[in-house]
């Protein structure tokens, strides 16, 4: 609840500037912590309103597999599976990740508030997810009875992926009106078009499954990237800008870091899912089927359901760590913002569901998947060390160290992988847990390292304080779950999570003042 109540105040308060503070005598102190507190504000603010997008898109995300697996059954869910796995593959080698490069050059243009450079910027971005939209489409279509064969083993679905062709261009020209919105950091629209696209997308897909059935997951693919590309195209034609004209040199010029910045990315993103594959066949070979399930039940777990709040914090902070990346100073001090904020959230977050997990699993999925907790509870520990490190990660992406970042994550895959097998070929799936831990202690050495020697990047003493604090209840939970049965667990545990919460609201109060917030909202009331 406690943590229920910090989200609220996030949303309800946090781009509220009516209220000073007055507990400091001194003018430039309190000047510099009003800054400091609106910056705080504002990664709060972004935090709970993309926070709110992503569960509605994970409630979407369980409505739309609820209504196949009626609709269409096992079948259904299998060949809509197949489809998106192989366009989301496709998309990847295709897109030169332009959804995450072309943020960075939007909002540094945005930052220097000239209306023309930023019209050229965009239109330089409109261009080019044209060119990558249309070589997906095309490489769909010219690739599609070959797709069929890998896919589902015959040339039967040829005619499919050739229709499905179209959803890689709109899906792309979608993707280049949400990349201008997150670069000019146009949050309440981004927010509104995420949500009103998913929306969309499943009222339109249930018609068409319920009359059509198996013969209907084509067209609902291809009218739900239809309804994102007309949300998303709405919502960016709301943000005026000049209109500017880009010859081809400077096209050329304009969108060359882009496209490397992009494709390193995009190599970096393969390396994930390569990863991601191999430890799945090591697992079924070794394990079996039901291993596997096991396995992607509980990662489904750590990624999705805890990991949206990732999803949710990069939406605001890359574009402005992008903004002030050129300097060291004013970089550093974002990604210790960002890294307090993180943790201060997710840390009661996760002692919270450590205590609780077998009944999330229950509730989820069902008691046979209650054998993944172990492993979940050493990922969980593991969480702790994956916040900082990604939001230090960033800073390579943001400052255009493309060849870095690729090497960077290249080096942390591959001992990923090699903890990954290594621990489950002795250990199982706790092995899988430990090694989560072990890869995410190692890449925040490595990526802090990197920063310090680079920028002379180091984390306040504060955020050092925060984080200890937090990991050593989490470690005391994790104990308790070691040494303690039920209902005990809960005895001793739900303590825990409420000393763990207040500690939270503590330090988010210094620094969003949420009293004050509070107060001033409750007097106007």
């Amino acid at each position: 609840m406690a943590f229920l109540a910090l989200i609220f105040l996030g949303i309800r308060f946090a781009d509220n500037k009516r209220y000073s503070y007055t507990h400091n005598p001194s003018r430039v102190s309190k000047e510099l912590q009003n800054k400091n507190s609106s910056s705080y504000r504002q990664i709060m603010k972004a935090t709970s309103i993309f926070g709110g997008v992503q569960v509605f898109n994970i409630l979407i995300s369980i409505a739309r597999s609820k209504v196949v697996a009626v609709l269409l059954g096992p079948a259904g869910i299998g060949v809509l599976g197949l489809f998106n796995s192989t366009i989301l593959l496709i998309s990847s080698l295709t897109n030169f990740g332009l959804g995450i490069s072309a943020v960075k050059d939007i909002a540094a243009a945005g930052e220097t508030k000239n209306e023309k450079r930023i019209a050229k910027v965009v239109v330089v971005v409109r261009r080019l997810v044209w060119f990558t939209g249309i070589f997906g489409a095309l490489a769909t279509l010219v690739l599609a009875p070959w797709l069929s064969e890998v896919a589902f083993g015959n040339d039967g679905y040829t005619i499919a992926f050739v229709w499905l062709s179209i959803t890689l261009l709109l899906k792309q020209l979608a993707s280049g009106e949400f990349v201008i919105l997150q670069g000019l950091r146009k949050l309440k629209e981004l927010a509104k078009a995420n949500v009103v696209g998913a929306a969309l997308g499943l009222a339109a897909s249930i018609p068409l499954y319920y009359y059509w059935r198996l013969e209907g997951i084509v067209p609902a693919l291809i009218l739900t990237a239809v309804f994102t590309y007309i949300v998303a195209l709405y919502f960016g034609a709301k943000t005026k800008i000049e209109k500017a004209k880009v010859t081809t040199a400077e096209l050329r010029v304009e969108g060359k870091s882009m496209m490397l910045m992009g494709f390193m990315l995009s190599l970096s993103g393969i390396m994930v899912l390569g990863e991601s594959y191999v430890i799945r066949i090591f697992i079924n070979n070794i394990g079996g089927v039901e291993q596997v399930g096991l396995y992607n039940a509980g990662i489904a777990l750590i990624s999705t359901y805890v990991g949206l709040l990732f999803t949710a914090m990069e939406t605001d902070y890359y574009p402005r760590l992008s903004a002030v990346a050129s300097d060291n100073t004013k970089s550093n001090e974002l990604v210790n913002q960002q890294s307090e904020i993180a943790l201060l959230i997710l840390a009661p977050v996760l002692i919270g569901l450590l205590i609780f997990i077998d009944w999330v699993i229950i509730i989820l999925y069902s008691s046979e998947f209650v054998a993944v907790d172990v492993m979940i509870y050493w990922a969980f520990l593991g969480m702790f060390f994956k916040v900082p490190a990604w939001v230090v990660g960033f800073l390579f992406i943001a400052k255009g160290e493309s060849k870095l970042f690729f090497w960077s994550e290249l080096v942390s895959n591959l001992y990923l992988l090699a903890l990954n097998l290594v621990g489950y070929y002795y250990w199982g799936l706790t092995g899988l847990g430990i090694s989560f831990l072990i890869s995410y202690i190692l890449y925040l050495i490595q990526v802090y390292v990197i920063a310090k020697t680079k920028y002379g990047f180091s984390f306040h003493r504060g955020c050092i304080q925060l984080f200890a604090i937090q990991f050593g209840l989490a470690l005391i939970c994790f104990a308790i779950l070691s040494l303690v049965s039920a209902p005990w667990i809960y005895v001793v545990g739900i303590p825990l999570i409420l000393l763990s919460a207040l500690y939270s609201f503590k330090e988010l109060d210094k620094r969003l003042q949420l009293k004050e917030l509070l107060n001033g909202y409750l007097n106007k009331k």
